[in-house]
């Protein structure tokens, strides 16, 4: 039997990083092999079928912008849309994944599988944890039923919805929090835990085509993240309304608490048309509303992914 195409988008990251010397694994430059280098170094990628690849950017993802998401989401679209192709892979860097993986599967809605990999190791490393991170990404993606965005990273898959980084140097840096996994890919096999991510709400393609016809990147919404701790005060808060913010997400202590001074800086905010969101910077958990609340939640969302989310909301 024939095997359908797998794309495989190249953004950079350090999975492309190089380091001097084999032995440094931290004092590397990210984004510098190609993704064509890449899969090169990787034999057993000629047994996994048919591949397409791009090299939609070349970054490393500390510096991922508002461009690269919808250039790299019309990439998806176009490849998700041809019949001859089983799914997509994109090599990423660890850094921003999650909100990436995240702001792709509210955007996309993918019904195959669009699956990002990484590596904590650069390609010049003595032994690097890319070429194995790939193998596992192609694995999911030409896997029967996958669908929806997923992270594999040392051979976990993650949901697009949980996926966190956790860790600044371990190979296996990423959780799913009290989530768990998806599942988990086992010499080459997949193991599921549970279901694929599902499509987002329906107002996403409208901030998708939205997007699409955006004159300048500078006409995205400007939404910020502020974080509730002891002593807070609304100075921030106050600083972001004289510079035209339109949203705002509060990355809240425990069950979306505020500090008295900054929750009557962000009510002030809400007064005056800003969306306020309340996240929690809890790892595991979400923010349980209560009848009385007088700033809405973020459903479960990390306070970056509730970013992505008021940004599309605004954008749709």
């Amino acid at each position: 039997m024939k095997h359908q195409n797998i794309v495989i988008l190249g953004t950079g990251g350090t999975i492309a990083g190089r380091a001097a010397s084999a032995s440094d694994n931290i004092g590397y430059t990210a984004a510098q092999v190609g993704i064509d280098q890449l899969l090169a170094v990787i034999p057993a990628l000629a047994d996994a079928g048919p591949v397409i690849t791009e090299q939609v950017a070349q970054i490393d993802s500390k510096d991922m912008s508002f461009a690269v998401w919808a250039q790299l989401a019309g990439r998806v679209n176009h490849f998700l849309a041809r019949p001859d192709v089983q799914g997509i892979v994109i090599t990423h860097g660890t850094d921003t994944l999650e909100e990436t993986a995240y702001f792709l599967q509210a955007v996309c809605k993918p019904a195959k599988p669009v699956v990002l990999t990484c590596a904590m190791r650069p390609a010049t490393a003595l032994v690097p944890d890319g070429p194995q991170n790939l193998l596992d990404a192609m694995a999911v993606a030409r896997h029967a039923g996958a669908k929806g965005v997923v992270a594999v990273c040392a051979g976990t898959i993650h949901s697009a919805l949980d996926v966190q980084k956790v860790h600044t140097y371990k190979l296996d840096a990423f959780s799913s929090g009290d989530a768990g996994p998806i599942g988990y890919v086992e010499e080459g096999f997949v193991r599921l835990l549970r279901n694929w991510p599902l499509a987002q709400e329906g107002r996403y393609p409208i901030a998708m085509k939205n997007i699409a016809t955006l004159a300048d990147i500078a006409d995205w919404p400007r939404v910020e993240i502020v974080m509730n701790h002891a002593g807070a005060s609304g100075a921030v808060v106050e600083a972001l309304l004289t510079q035209g913010v339109q949203g705002l997400v509060v990355a809240a202590t425990g069950n979306g608490t505020l500090h008295h001074a900054l929750e009557a800086a962000l009510l002030k905010a809400q007064a005056a048309g800003v969306k306020v969101v309340r996240a929690t910077r809890c790892l595991n958990g979400r923010v349980l509303p209560k009848p009385d609340d007088t700033l809405p939640d973020s459903k479960g969302l990390s306070p970056v992914k509730a970013r992505v989310d008021l940004m599309l909301r605004l954008l749709g």
